[in-house]
């Protein structure tokens, strides 16, 4: 396979791969926020924050394949 296309599905698949983990956390972040453990909750969200900005920044590159 031709390694632009095989990046290209690579890149796709860590864009997707980013999201289940955002969804994990966000799940994770409010059982912390029940527990009372906001600098958990605060910290997580970052790490969401993250991965939210590491995705858009595979999008452009995927956009530039």
């Amino acid at each position: 396979m031709e390694d632009q296309k095989r990046l290209a599905i690579l890149i796709h698949h860590w864009i997707e791969h980013n999201e289940s983990h955002q969804e994990e956390y966000r799940k994770w972040a409010e059982r912390a926020e029940k527990l009372g453990l906001s600098v958990v909750k605060t910290k997580m969200e970052e790490a969401i924050e993250g991965l939210r900005q590491c995705n858009l920044s595979l999008q452009e590159a995927l956009k530039s394949l």
